[in-house]
């Protein structure tokens, strides 16, 4: 991976782990989520109509098929994230899917879009999982397992946990993979992308949000700066992301952009839950080693 790419994977980490912040304290459910896609759209309109109206008229049925895909895996993701906090830990439910999304992506990207990489390669993809693990907390999962062995209930919790948290990391996989083709194969461009992706998700949102209309006032009083500010940010920090599909594999890449974990655990201090200091340092370590094996193999 050039330099270039892992200056914009890097930048982009550290704007996905700003804007989480924000999302963590502003707390929202699926009206937040409708009211940031509003935001997304209205934001980035004036610079994807003036971007689509030369590219639009080319796409076929490849590319907007591609829109919708991602725009509803990314809505999966969404509410299967939120059922899995919903039956579990974060210490559980994050890391298994924050570990399993990247590997996943770099394994789907090997065997689907004809991706190669070296033993250095795969040896700091390796270490990138086993960092985020670490940093994330995710010896939690293990250390509850066993030392509640004889607590059914949260045992089951925990097992929840790991079943939810790996399906999340299925969908991280599905939209990274449907968004990587989108941009090397079918070509794309990324802005575009992006914003009819947001254009898509709107009436898929529709249905859940606003069954309860006055709710969803109350919470676009109570959340629209935070949301304004994420609208500002998740977009750029994807976009980064986008363009460097286009100069590195997205084997690399994915892997590689995990490094918001590390940037949001020294950021947010507490937000991933209780750690030992040791165990962050070394996947700090990990991290910082995988992506110098990533860049050079």
């Amino acid at each position: 991976m050039s330099a270039t790419a892992l200056a914009l994977v890097l930048v982009a980490a550290l704007l996905h782990a700003l804007w989480n912040l924000v999302a963590k304290t502003a707390g929202g459910d699926a009206r937040f989520s409708l009211l940031l896609t509003i935001f997304q759209v209205l934001l980035w309109s004036p610079l994807g109509l003036w971007l689509g109206c030369q590219a639009v008229p080319h796409w076929g049925w490849a590319e907007w098929s591609a829109i919708v895909a991602s725009a509803a895996a990314n809505l999966v993701y969404f509410h299967t994230l939120l059922r899995g906090y919903a039956l579990s830990d974060l210490s559980v439910v994050y890391p298994v899917a924050r570990g399993t999304g990247p590997l996943l992506a770099s394994l789907g990207a090997l065997v689907l879009l004809g991706e190669s990489m070296g033993w250095l390669g795969g040896l700091g993809l390796l270490l990138v999982i086993a960092g985020i693990f670490l940093v994330a907390g995710g010896t939690a999962v293990w250390a509850n397992m066993k030392a509640k062995a004889h607590d059914a209930a949260q045992r089951q919790r925990v097992l929840a946990g790991v079943g939810w948290g790996a399906a999340t990391g299925v969908c991280i996989a599905i939209y990274t993979l449907i968004d990587g083709y989108a941009i090397k194969v079918l070509a794309m461009q990324p802005v575009l992308f992006v914003y009819f992706c947001n254009v898509a998700r709107l009436p898929m949102h529709l249905p859940a949000a606003l069954r309860d209309g006055p709710a969803f006032v109350q919470a676009a009083r109570a959340q629209w700066k935070h949301a304004l500010l994420i609208a500002l940010m998740a977009p750029l920090a994807y976009l980064l992301v986008l363009y460097a599909l286009q100069i590195a594999p997205l084997s690399h890449v994915a892997p590689a952009r995990e490094m918001s974990m590390l940037f949001a655990a020294l950021l947010g201090g507490r937000l991933l839950g209780e750690g030992d200091r040791g165990l962050r340092i070394a996947g700090a370590l990990c991290i910082g080693l995988g992506v110098a094996g990533l860049a050079l193999g």
